[in-house]
């Protein structure tokens, strides 16, 4: 079992010991996963591209962030149990989608959105 999978599995004990599968609609988990990324982006708000950069090497705020990303990860890992998702299958059509949309020569050193086709 990979450490996803058990983090699933554990994610989902949590919630069935505490009873909380009424309240984990899909609805009510992707509403706090954007609490829970609303807190994380809180912690970065204010600091500098280079401040950011080295948050993690803040003694102060380096936990915190690291608890933020630690929420968003367990509301993801949940909301996509519930859905039945699998992350990384998702994660691994979209790179493909992204690197056959983003070709390394359409996207070499830029930040540009490239639209897709209509047809595609």
């Amino acid at each position: 079992m990979s450490s996803l999978e058990e983090l699933v599995a554990r994610v989902r004990v949590f919630a069935r010991e505490r009873h909380w599968e009424q309240f984990h609609t899909p609805k009510n988990l992707s509403m706090a996963l954007a609490g829970e990324v609303g807190e994380l982006l809180a912690e970065l708000q204010w600091l500098t591209p280079g401040q950011s950069a080295e948050v993690m090497e803040d003694k102060d705020s380096g936990p915190r962030v690291r608890a933020e990303i630690g929420d968003v990860m367990i509301y993801l890992v949940r909301l996509a149990d519930v859905l039945g998702v699998d992350l990384v299958e998702a994660a691994t059509d979209k790179l493909e989608e992204a690197s056959r949309r983003y070709t390394v020569e359409a996207a070499h050193s830029s930040a540009a959105k490239i639209r897709s086709s209509p047809s595609g």
